[in-house]
């Protein structure tokens, strides 16, 4: 985790001028839509404290950051780590009543935000400060340590002259919504021990879940999800770029590079770099390839269609 200290300074970890004027719609010169919860009304007010936002967007993000700290969750369906971490964001967010809004941002589906925020894996949390970006965190932590990281990111703000609140419309309401239904225990064990970084243990809980249900699919996914984190935690993204530069057909420094790549979103470069691997290698050397291409494939879903051309051309070159 970014330590936030109350002297930190705003030195601008990456650059998210780009994103500040998007270009003109095209043809009716119709303007962009508003992102999901940044209201068009009256200063102070949002539709939410929690939102959506996207790469056409989040110019108004940008913007918004100038009166109130702003929180970005960078995150993805396929990512169960986020699943744990994004309600506890909500959460703090919406204790805070104002004083910090909440942008999430699904990475697949915002590739230019991705790679703005250098998004090695996520779920990633970055704090934008008048359109300064603060990196937080990466990987899911514990809840009562994401209110210590914000209290010290408010701080920080009130530093740099962001001292604004706002006030929302919806989350009163949304707050009354249903509770989510209990986790099995095992997948209980798992989400706690995710929670707090222990990968190993969560493997262990998910193993022990298919070992007493076969075909529970969400232990399945869960399981390829948290042993992609495991294999990723601590890994130089510019150290395994160079290992698997200098030995092309080495299989374990191009799985470094192709996880880190799965892991930060760029799911299409993770499965061709395999897929290219396993082209090139002699058959008795290609079953680990495979076997890792199955797991990643669990990882995103078999319905993705990054999934199925990758699929598709696997069963090209195996045929």
């Amino acid at each position: 985790m970014t330590d936030v200290s109350p002297g930190a300074t705003l030195r601008g970890a990456v650059d998210l001028s780009s994103l500040r004027n998007r270009p003109a719609a095209p043809a009716t010169g119709a303007a962009s839509p508003p992102a999901e919860g940044v209201s068009a009304a009256p200063s102070g007010r949002v539709a939410s404290l929690v939102m959506d936002v996207t790469d056409a967007t989040f110019g108004q993000v940008l913007e918004l950051s100038r009166t109130v700290p702003v929180v970005v969750d960078l995150w993805a369906e396929w990512c169960g780590p986020c699943k744990q971490l994004s309600p506890a964001l909500e959460r703090v967010v919406r204790e805070l009543d104002g004083r910090i809004v909440l942008a999430k941002v699904d990475v697949d589906a915002n590739p230019q935000l991705a790679q703005a925020f250098r998004a090695q894996s996520i779920p990633m949390v970055v704090g934008v400060i008048a359109g300064q970006p603060v990196p937080l965190f990466t990987g899911a932590v514990p809840e009562q340590q994401v209110r210590e990281v914000f209290a010290q990111f408010l701080q920080l703000a009130s530093q740099n002259g962001v001292t604004g609140s706002v006030a929302a419309d919806a989350d009163g309401a949304e707050s009354e919504g249903p509770a989510e239904p209990e986790l099995p225990p095992l997948h209980a064990e798992a989400a706690d021990a995710i929670e707090a970084g222990d990968y190993a243990r969560a493997v262990s809980a998910y193993e022990r879940a298919l070992a007493e249900n076969p075909r529970d699919a969400d232990a399945r996914a869960a399981l390829g999800q948290v042993r992609l984190l495991q294999r990723v935690q601590g890994l130089d993204l510019a150290a395994a770029r160079a290992a698997a530069a200098a030995a092309p057909q080495d299989p374990e420094a191009q799985f470094a590079v192709a996880d880190l790549d799965l892991a930060g979103g760029h799911v299409d470069d993770a499965f061709a770099r395999l897929l290219d691997l396993f082209a090139v290698l002699p058959d008795d050397e290609r079953a680990p390839v495979r076997e890792r291409l199955l797991e990643l494939f669990g990882v995103i879903g078999d319905t993705d269609p990054r999934v199925i051309r990758a699929r598709g051309r696997l069963a090209s070159l195996l045929f």
